[in-house]
């Protein structure tokens, strides 16, 4: 169900202790109108100024004191905000809910860039996590090890000793004791899932909308299948798109029509955008070698991933203008790592371009011999040299 409107009036109509959990993303006092437009160019908008942050949090206060009327014994709410306001809104929590009510906050980190920022740029927002009673419902979810972590030593079970040291717990013929299997690492209050794509399929153009995998990960923690889920600021309706992607009844409010009639056309074909970055890890976007980064850091350089053409830019200009770093590699001849160099840099506008080829005896004649882009410079591989000079010598030493 969806309902468009006031939340403060639509919430005081229902049943109390009906709702099993409640996600709100209301407006952050950021003193601003959130604006963005969909691919076909419609714009939606709301404000979020306010003549005062009394006059805010009276509205704040106001709304969560009816939803906490709402929760079941064993509900939770989780509120989202950001630096705007979160320091005022985590007191009035506590006010409502009670300081031993509090349970977790919880930061949702990603990567945004911006060259306008000055100091840290902010990117991570904050999820306070309350409970209505000490029995709240809470579904634990099990990460993978990190790959510092000794599986082997965690598979053995043990105790301790007569001076409180861990120690592996023995059997009585002093052999160590297999501990019981284990279910991985409890998710941990730092959720790091990436922001949406601009070209994600997923995305409405609806201002401040959340990912799907961000609610489904809140939805998973607090509920069971066939659980009630509320969000009384429901914007583009991601929360209720997860809880039906998961199984949950959901009620969804918003004071904007269009955003009710959004959530309402997302909720005919819900869809979840698949991250390859959650599904494969960041490690999987990492192409250089061990040899190739060794290389690299000779240079003040960005490394580039996934690009035949370019392994690097040099973190200094020339003339304005960036140069590209390229590593020939085992399986090409110098002939095509100048080609793929040359294509690269001229699609990037670079000023010069640096070749660092291979120290065998073809590269070094060809490198005299072919005709070079007047902008390409051509560098043998530095460690190569030194790795074969020291080979050379260990083979010879009295030591």
């Amino acid at each position: 169900m969806i309902f468009n409107g006031d939340c403060l009036d639509i919430l005081a109509t229902f049943e109390s202790e009906s709702v099993d959990m409640i996600y709100l993303d209301p407006p952050f006092f950021t003193q601003k109108t959130q604006k963005l437009s969909d691919k076909n160019g419609k714009i939606y908008k709301f404000k979020d100024t306010w003549s005062s942050r009394k006059e805010y949090l009276a509205f704040m206060k106001a709304r969560i004191l009816s939803m906490k009327k709402l929760l079941k014994p064993t509900g939770s709410l989780f509120l989202h905000c950001d630096t705007s306001a979160s320091w005022h809104l985590k007191i009035l929590l506590d006010e409502i809910f009670g300081e031993t009510n509090f349970r977790s906050e919880i930061i949702w980190c990603y990567k945004r860039w911006s060259n306008s920022q000055n100091g840290l740029l902010p990117n991570h927002q904050t999820i306070f996590l309350y409970s209505k009673t000490k029995n709240f419902k809470f579904n634990t979810i099990y990460g993978d090890y990190s790959p510092t972590t000794n599986i082997d030593q965690i598979l053995q079970e043990r105790e301790r000793d007569k001076f409180g040291k861990a120690v592996y717990k023995k059997n009585s013929n002093g052999e160590i004791v297999s501990g019981k299997a284990k279910k991985g690492v409890p998710l941990s209050d730092v959720w790091e899932i990436p922001f949406l794509n601009p070209k994600a399929k997923e995305r409405t153009g609806y201002p401040t909308q959340k990912p799907v995998e961000l609610l489904e990960r809140i939805i998973k923690i607090s509920t069971d299948k066939g659980d009630l889920v509320l969000d009384p600021f429901c914007g583009s309706g991601t929360t209720l798109v997860s809880a039906k992607l998961l199984g949950r009844k959901f009620v969804g409010i918003d004071i904007s029509k269009d955003a009710v009639e959004m959530a309402q056309k997302r909720l005919i074909t819900p869809f979840k955008t698949d991250s390859t970055l959650l599904r494969v890890g960041v490690d999987s976007y990492k192409t250089k070698t061990e040899r190739e980064l060794k290389i690299l850091s000779q240079f003040e350089c960005d490394i580039v991933q996934r690009n035949r053409g370019i392994d690097a830019f040099l973190k200094k200009h020339y003339l304005g203008l960036p140069v590209a770093l390229k590593i020939q590699k085992e399986n090409e001849t110098i002939l095509e790592a100048i080609n793929l160099l040359q294509n690269a840099g001229e699609k990037k506008k670079c000023s010069f371009t640096v070749l660092i080829y291979s120290k065998n005896e073809n590269s070094m004649f060809l490198a005299d011999e072919i005709s070079v882009p007047k902008n390409m410079i051509l560098l043998p591989v530095l460690d190569e040299n030194l790795n074969f000079e020291l080979q050379k010598r260990s083979a010879v030493s009295p030591f």
